[in-house]
């Protein structure tokens, strides 16, 4: 035993002592290095044949001949190509920038509570208005225009851009 009062120190951890832990890394497979190799001459790919071939083998989702699970299951519904998707803000997120006399979508951008100017943007009524303010936006919900007005300030509703 050492004198009192020092231990052995573990050993440190150095960068040039680290190794991969046992049986974690695996050699690659070098194919066409001649016959001694055991992966020479067709490289393990067998004589001839659509696997055989460069870029060979079935398209992902082929099943054989049989008819694929995607035209199997039936066809539902329809995308409407015109809908029109509203970025949402909440009154009380509306609290962040109430210190600008009008709050409109560039606004609302900035402070990140919509991604971009350019989106369609819809206030909702959760939450409670304090000051009195303007806020333009393309759609209000009832509670969101009863709140707003109710505390002194108005909405104006922006024409539609897509």
């Amino acid at each position: 035993m050492t004198e009192r009062g020092s231990e052995e120190q573990p050993p440190r951890m150095e960068l040039h002592l680290l190794r991969p832990a046992k049986g974690s890394t695996k050699r690659s497979k070098r194919i066409g290095r001649g016959v001694g190799s055991g992966r020479g001459k067709t490289s393990g790919k067998g004589h001839k044949g659509q696997k055989a071939r460069s870029g060979g083998g079935p398209r992902p989702g082929f099943e054989g001949g049989q008819m694929p699970l995607i035209r199997r299951i039936p066809k539902r519904g329809f995308t409407n190509i015109f809908k029109k998707e509203y970025a949402v803000v909440n009154l009380d997120a509306l609290a962040r920038v109430q210190d600008h006399p009008e709050i409109t979508p560039q606004i609302l951008a900035e402070a990140r509570l919509i991604r971009k100017a350019s989106n369609l943007v819809k206030i909702l009524g959760d939450g409670t208005v304090t000051k009195a303010m303007v806020v333009k936006a393309h759609r209000f919900s009832r509670v969101a225009t009863e709140k707003i007005e109710a505390s002194g300030g108005r909405i104006e509703v922006l024409t539609n851009r897509v």
